[in-house]
């Protein structure tokens, strides 16, 4: 049996926050079955997370990245469009997509600050790789 590959997809934006993400995730899968892919930032995640997930090639397909008040627009809206496309992405083409995308009200790029996020991203990557295999294991049950 092939060993499944799963797809990562990574936003650039505070990657010293979102790469850890990427850490926690291959604490469950391992390295060697995911592929991993950087995008600019959030907004741009749930097109390539569509193309990735159409390719029929990984089982689920994440995208983490870390959505905080620039000024110029509002996160939360960015956030919402981010979420609302990644599910669509898992939607139109039947392999799950998973966030790992947060937005947080107050931010402040402090390091304890940071910290926190840092390891809060770890947690989440470690949570997304073991809803994939959950999601995967059901799905091959319903197969059966």
């Amino acid at each position: 049996m092939t060993l499944a590959r799963y797809a990562f997809i990574k936003a650039a934006w505070h990657a010293d926050i979102v790469d850890q993400a990427l850490k926690g995730f291959v604490e469950v899968i391992p390295a060697d079955q995911v592929d991993v892919f950087d995008v600019p930032g959030a907004f741009e995640m749930p097109l390539l997370a569509r193309d990735l997930a159409a390719t029929g090639r990984y089982a689920a397909v994440a995208a983490a990245a870390f959505v905080v008040d620039g000024g110029i627009y509002r996160h939360d809206f960015v956030a919402q469009a981010v979420v609302d496309g990644l599910m669509r992405a898992g939607l139109d083409t039947g392999i799950p997509v998973l966030s790992i995308s947060l937005t947080p009200h107050h931010y402040r790029e402090a390091s304890p600050h940071a910290d926190i996020f840092r390891a809060h991203f770890v947690t989440k990557g470690r949570e997304a790789a073991e809803a994939a295999l959950m999601i995967l294991r059901t799905r091959e049950r319903l197969s059966a």
